[in-house]
């Protein structure tokens, strides 16, 4: 290993390293303030999640829908911006692909209803990510706040739609649909009986691998990149900064959208009020978490899925929340400690003054 990448993968893997142990510390405080033990609790959060194959099978959901937001964020960040509006992507891509499966016909061969769902979704997410696009490009409006509103705005239009014209009666969501429904793992694997888990995961993967060649290995990924390091020089090269901005937020949405297939397609098979349940928003803390990198994002949102459904099998010895504690314990051990880290490795490879 040459000199350069050894210090790439030290700066990769040192800081989100310190970070946990930072949060883990944390955490031992918090568990043993309401007289517990740690190792107790740690031991039966593991047991409940990667322990046993329901709780697995759920870490796996979970993971899933939490993969796309991040990655949708992620892609943003690259490009300079931050999107706060992946959940109403999310809701959004999964309303869509909840009409394309309605309006398809029984008799449409999954091999063909499945990829019109995807392909609903990802337009649906897709629509509601250029919006912010196109009002920074043209009018310099600012994309956390336009995302942040779009955010009520279309979740109130959604929740109207549902409410007072596609509900089944006394629900908030719609009827099941006809075409388009994606298999879940207890299909092939038996021991997930139960679990939400679903072939979503492998779209989720592949869109994980697509958005590393894009970033990576694509002339728009490296405008994209270019441009969120130094938008000026990047529009001295002859990029077009504000071409780069619509395309990244444009995509960024339509990737949120696409894992609205993960509930709507794999799991209940409607759309349903509220079904996103703050992935979108979770999923920021999922983007920071894995450093911008589909990698690290996939890894990110391994972890959150499993404090999120370890929180149950741990609500015995402590209360619930304290997995939504331990989250907020992470994003900030890793805000304030890759910095601090990245600086000290820095600063030991310095040559020594004689």
């Amino acid at each position: 290993m040459t000199s350069q990448l050894r210090e790439k993968f030290e700066e990769a893997l040192f800081p989100p390293v310190v970070a946990l142990l930072i949060a883990l510390v944390c955490g031992d405080l918090l568990i043993m303030s309401y007289g517990q033990s740690p190792a107790a609790v740690y031991r039966m959060l593991l047991e409940g999640t990667w322990g046993n194959a329901y709780g697995f099978g759920q870490v796996l959901y979970k993971a899933t829908a939490l993969t796309f937001t991040g990655l949708a964020v992620s892609i943003g960040i690259r490009a300079g911006l931050f999107n706060v509006g992946a959940e109403s992507q999310l809701a959004a891509g999964g309303f869509l692909a909840a009409m394309m499966g309605l309006a398809l016909s029984p008799g449409v061969p999954g091999v063909l209803a499945v990829p019109l769902c995807m392909l609903a979704a990802a337009a649906g997410g897709g629509v509601v990510g250029a919006i912010p696009g196109v009002l920074k490009v043209k009018f310099g409006a600012h994309e956390v706040i336009v995302t942040i509103m779009l955010n009520f705005v279309v979740l109130a239009l959604l929740n109207w739609g549902i409410a007072n014209h596609l509900n089944v009666p006394e629900t908030l969501h719609t009827t099941e649909i006809d075409a388009g429904a994606i298999p879940r793992l207890e299909a092939f694997i038996g021991a997930f009986h139960g679990s939400a888990a679903n072939l979503s995961l492998l779209v989720a993967i592949v869109t994980a691998i697509l958005a590393w060649f894009f970033l990576f290995r694509s002339r728009r990924g490296f405008e994209l990149r270019a441009v969120g390091l130094q938008p000026d020089a990047a529009e001295y090269g002859g990029v077009s900064v504000g071409g780069v901005w619509f395309r990244a937020l444009t995509l960024s949405g339509a990737i949120a959208g696409l894992g609205g297939i993960n509930y709507v397609l794999g799991y209940k098979h409607y759309y349903e009020e509220g079904f996103a349940g703050g992935a979108g928003y979770l999923g920021i803390a999922v983007a920071l978490v894995g450093r911008n990198h589909p990698l690290g994002v996939v890894l990110a949102a391994l972890f959150f899925a499993t404090l999120s459904q370890g929180g149950l099998a741990i609500h015995a010895l402590v209360p619930k929340q304290m997995a939504e504690v331990l989250q907020g314990v992470v994003i900030l051990a890793v805000a304030m400690s890759v910095p601090e880290v990245r600086r000290a490795l820095r600063q030991s490879r310095r040559p020594v003054a004689a």
